[in-house]
């Protein structure tokens, strides 16, 4: 078995790990500017899809955490990044908002309502009943089914709201076609993070707060897995998986130096 003691690089959650209702958790901004002062490579990841890696570090910034966008891996840079492989130069039509849509147009990609290669249904907060109608006319007619996470529900001030995995749900049903989700919990988002640092799995570790995403694909990416208690899982939860991660914590605050944590020197 791996210890911490092996792992060079990082991946990280954002919320429950870092951050919570956009306050800096303990310990945060001290691990993220250790490892900035020690030269490891790390990134953090988030199924969030609806935000560029440039508004992602500024409300981290607002929280007290300072972090360089391009350390920041999202849902839609992954999404974006299958596309790619898969067909370089394609036609997407996308449900989504600048998370999403800057993503694959940084990737070459071109938006478009006829004959696109891709639909690739992304996280908003104004899904609209025409572009869902237009998905499923288009899946039907042949497109490619994609959707950036499987999460069924997001936080609002008022409570649950539909997210990605509630609309991908819907144009499933009216289609019959299911869906290819990179996000978490599939590993495949981990992995194309750790091409982006040319990282090994080998070296690298994965901390969250979820054992039904960050934990089963870290371990499924074959990574050194952390769980943190500052999110949602507790003993209890810990408990209804048939998996273990490597390593459970109070907060990421065990990982810095000063404050009383162990380093992987």
């Amino acid at each position: 078995m791996r210890e911490r003691g092996d792992v060079v690089s990082w991946l990280t959650d954002m919320d429950g790990v870092l951050v919570h209702e956009n306050k800096a958790l303990p310990g945060a901004a001290e691990l993220l500017k250790q490892w900035a002062d020690d030269g490891t490579e790390y990134l953090i990841l988030t199924n969030n899809s609806i935000f560029t890696p440039r508004d992602l570090a500024a409300r981290l910034r607002a929280s007290g955490i300072e972090v360089p966008e391009e350390r920041i891996w999202t849902s839609a840079l992954a999404t974006a990044d299958f596309c790619a492989s898969q067909m370089p130069g394609g036609k997407a039509f996308v449900i989504g908002e600048a998370g999403i849509t800057t993503a694959l147009h940084e990737a070459g990609f071109i938006m478009t309502e006829t004959d696109p290669d891709f639909v690739v249904v992304g996280e908003t907060r104004n899904y609209s009943f025409e572009a869902i109608t237009k998905a499923i006319r288009l899946i039907t007619a042949g497109a490619r089914f994609i959707a950036t996470n499987p999460d069924a529900t997001g936080p609002s001030a008022e409570g649950p709201m539909p997210a990605t995995g509630a609309i991908a749900a819907l144009i499933t049903k009216a289609t019959g076609r299911e869906p290819y989700i990179v996000g978490k919990p599939n590993p495949m988002m981990f992995r194309s993070a750790m091409n982006k640092i040319r990282a090994h799995s080998e070296t690298t570790a994965m901390i969250g707060d979820r054992m039904d995403t960050d934990i089963v694909a870290g371990i499924e990416a074959g990574l050194h897995t952390v769980l943190v208690m500052t999110g949602i899982s507790d003993e209890g939860e810990i408990r209804k998986y048939p998996f273990r991660p490597d390593e459970v914590l109070k907060g990421v605050f065990e990982l810095v130096r000063d404050q009383g944590g162990t380093t992987a020197e």
